[in-house]
């Protein structure tokens, strides 16, 4: 179950602080209570994903205030707080959703293509295409092995062979979908052409 994988999830971080705590002394070092802060910063991120992640299963929760939001204009904002551009020419996307879970479903996506992206170059686009809004954002990291690409999206859920420390909170992409879904669209997993993987979001446009 969700908690279940949760308690566990919270016990890493948790045994990480206690054994930095037990070899700092009493004169930690910089590089302990770098640890300590990051490992605490975990925490917080696992413990915010974890509450909106129950919030959304509840399907009658209150979210937020459904409105008129500009996809593209939300993709740009998410792209240049990590110094990335973002590919839309084609004009406004605008979808009927709640901005502040849009926003996160964004940044998930973005902040999983750098943590698995090698260092590489990461490209985001949107486009209306149709009566649909699609993001696409692809890395050039490892990829995705094609009988991983739905299981990935399952809460907690890490790549065989990915470590804990890598493999952030494991609530990111489950997120990304439950957003989606609540928003009456999907988002999926592809292999990217000459290496990689790219996640598309793929929302219905609001009505003209």
């Amino acid at each position: 179950t969700l908690l279940a994988n949760a308690s566990h999830e919270l016990r890493s971080p948790l045994t990480r602080i206690r054994m930095a705590l037990e070899l700092m002394g009493s004169t930690p070092s910089a590089m302990f209570r770098d640890e300590i802060s990051r490992n605490i910063g975990e925490l917080d991120q696992l413990i915010d994903e974890i509450l909106l992640a129950s919030r959304l299963d509840a399907r009658a929760a209150d979210v937020g205030s459904v409105e008129a939001v500009d996809l593209t204009a939300l993709a740009a904002e998410e792209c240049a707080q990590l110094g990335l551009e973002l590919d839309a020419d084609g004009g406004p996307a605008t979808v009927q959703g709640v901005a502040k879970l849009l926003r996160r479903a964004v940044r998930n996506l973005l902040e999983n293509a750098r943590r698995y992206g090698s260092g590489g170059a990461i490209t985001t686009s949107v486009r209306r295409e149709g009566s649909r809004a699609v993001l696409r954002v692809s890395d050039r990291g490892p990829g995705v092995p094609a009988a991983q690409r739905e299981r990935i999206f399952e809460p907690f859920y890490r790549l065989p062979g990915a470590s804990e420390r890598e493999g952030g909170v494991g609530l990111g992409l489950a997120l990304v979908k439950a957003i989606a879904e609540r928003h009456h669209g999907t988002v999926r997993c592809e292999e990217h052409p000459g290496g990689g993987a790219t996640f598309v979001l793929d929302l219905p446009c609001e009505a003209a």
